[in-house]
């Protein structure tokens, strides 16, 4: 698709098997660019996605808890087509840091840190050094409502670590705008992922539905396409008016 809003583009879209990740990889192959989609183990769902699109996409595997793999992951997205112009940070977790249990208090506090913060750092890192050789690019991280608002009481790493996302975001924004790096954050609300259908929505949600995974990946595309360079620094809130700030 050659007149797409990313046509020529190539894009890496973390933890992209399935929910966000996945509708946004779509949207963005529809809109002309050329998709690495990473995944962690989902592989099956991965391969899926892959051969239903077609041309234009690759598959990298990589576990993101892990410094060495994220790395790896960078440098095999990177090799395809000799740089990558977007990077969206997608993969996380919901993970739980129960307060009343100091092993899962400590367990969930550092598995949040690693794939909810470092992992999209250190790939940021990365991003803004393949930039560099690049006359600029996009970073698109997805954060969350709990960046702005806190997680529930069990899930506190969680609402900090999204939040230390955020910071981030404004942060390579502010840092590196005179080097064409723009940065902005996504933060959805409760999304129609496999997460969410674990957890029953409250019926008091605004549009009366939980918010599909599309509409986020409509947003990413649009960030990723660049045609808004002095939003750089700015969260886009998804939430269908259930949180509004």
């Amino acid at each position: 698709m050659s007149g797409g809003m990313v046509a020529g583009k190539t894009v890496l879209v973390t933890g992209a098997s399935r929910g966000i990740g996945r509708a946004t990889v779509e949207v963005l192959h529809r809109e002309g660019a050329h998709v690495v989609l990473h995944y962690g183990n989902d592989k099956d769902s991965a391969q899926a996605t892959a051969d239903w699109l077609g041309d234009r996409v690759k598959l990298v595997q990589g576990d993101l808890r892990y410094p060495a793999e994220r790395l790896r992951v960078w440098r095999d997205a990177a090799a395809w087509r000799d740089g990558i112009d977007v990077l969206v940070n997608n993969a996380g977790g919901w993970l739980a840091s129960e307060l009343d249990d100091e092993d899962s208090w400590q367990r969930g506090w550092q598995a949040n840190y690693e794939l909810n913060l470092l992992a999209p750092a250190d790939l940021c890192r990365e991003a803004i050094l393949g930039f560099r050789t690049r006359s600029g690019g996009i970073i698109i991280n997805v954060t969350s409502r709990s960046a702005h608002r806190g997680d529930d009481a069990e899930h506190l790493a969680h609402g900090a670590a999204k939040g230390g996302l955020l910071a981030l975001t404004k942060g390579i924004a502010r840092g590196y705008a005179e080097e064409n790096v723009l940065a902005y954050a996504v933060a959805p609300g409760r999304v129609a992922t496999d997460i969410s259908r674990a957890h029953p929505a409250p019926a008091s949600l605004p549009l009366g539905e939980v918010t599909p995974p599309e509409d986020v990946a409509e947003a990413i595309a649009f960030l990723a396409s660049g045609r808004s360079r002095h939003a750089t620094g700015a969260t886009i809130d998804i939430t269908g008016g259930d949180y509004v700030r």
